[in-house]
């Protein structure tokens, strides 16, 4: 075999990427052609504040690749516009691994719903590299609500004035209050916070009956018993909440209830494909690291990062029928 033949073999099965610190050869060709990747730091914008699930993966397994590439990972924080400020920043950056994004389902997918026009194209201009899950988001009642289950829930909100709290319009809580209406024959009115913390203050205080949001922001009012959760989405039960049965066992069917949202890292579209399935598989084997492991325990999340095919699937899968049930909202575009 020529050694030509041979660098070509090695190069598509991405063996290469990552070689820098051992003097390896260039990538193939396109913007990583002149030197191996990576030869500099790398960049990972992340399209929300500090403190939320979105920045702490991207901390969490930035730090992973670093360590495992030899070269330094800076997470940089561009929040605003429901996502679109730090994915536009990316999907025009140079598609050559140094810059590269992590944000959520409603960035890529509701947003399309959500604003008249964006400034990127969530198809076009970039390239998945891994998801991992955002949880379950238990489905809670303030303690003044007598259910302990979806059936009395519906009972009693038949014949009671139900407010229930949604973290932003458009957004999964605010999709499962609409659907419970519809499988359960009631009427709940939507309130939309800004952010779940502003939204589970009001559970506490009563202001309102009932939410839907992570664990983790949730921890507080399920702690001291102001809250208690009664449904889980998804068709497997929660393992920090395995006594509360999913949607489905209950009798509600709603695909909104069976599918789960994201956080989605991304490169651009072009980027090389040796870099991608490198870091996609950085990414799933960061996800056994007991760092990782933690924060996943923490946030109430049972499934670690999955591989840029996988992701891949869940997208094309999955997009549509979030797309729908958020037109379904009738909300008017930004």
């Amino acid at each position: 075999m020529s050694q030509d033949t041979t660098r070509r073999r090695l190069l598509h099965q991405g063996l290469l990427v990552g070689a820098a610190a051992l003097g390896g050869p260039a990538l193939g060709s396109g913007p990583a052609r002149a030197q191996a990747w990576p030869s500099k730091p790398i960049r990972i914008v992340v399209s929300f504040p500090p403190g939320g699930l979105t920045d702490a993966f991207a901390r969490a397994y930035g730090d992973h690749i670093a360590q495992r590439v030899g070269q330094p990972v800076v997470v940089e924080n561009k929040a605003g516009a429901g996502g679109i400020i730090g994915a536009d920043i990316v999907a025009k950056s140079p598609p050559d691994g140094y810059t590269l994004l992590f944000t959520i389902a409603t960035t890529m997918v509701m947003n399309r719903v959500l604003y008249k026009s964006l400034p990127y194209d969530p198809d076009k201009d970039f390239t998945p590299i891994s998801s991992m899950g955002a949880g379950h988001l238990p489905f809670i009642v303030h303690k003044s609500v007598p259910a302990t289950n979806l059936k009395e829930f519906a009972a009693w909100a038949k014949t009671n004035k139900v407010s229930a709290g949604s973290y932003s319009a458009g957004s999964y809580s605010h999709i499962a209050i609409a659907e419970l209406n519809k499988a359960l024959g009631i009427n709940m009115e939507a309130v939309h916070y800004r952010g779940e913390g502003p939204m589970w203050q009001d559970l506490t205080s009563g202001a309102i009956q009932a939410a839907s949001g992570s664990l983790q922001a949730a921890a507080g009012v399920l702690h001291t018993g102001i809250g208690r959760p009664i449904a889980v989405p998804q068709t497997t039960r929660m393992k920090k909440l395995p006594d509360v049965p999913t949607f489905l066992e209950q009798g509600v069917t709603a695909k909104a209830f069976q599918i789960n949202g994201w956080v989605g890292f991304f490169a651009p579209a072009g980027t090389p494909d040796a870099i991608v399935e490198r870091l996609s598989d950085l990414m799933v084997e960061g996800g056994q690291t007991p760092r990782i492991r933690q924060i996943l325990d923490t946030f109430g999340i049972d499934e670690a990062a999955k591989d840029r095919r996988t992701f891949a699937q869940t997208m094309k899968d999955e997009n549509q029928i979030w797309i729908d049930l958020v037109k379904q909202l009738g909300i008017t575009p930004q």
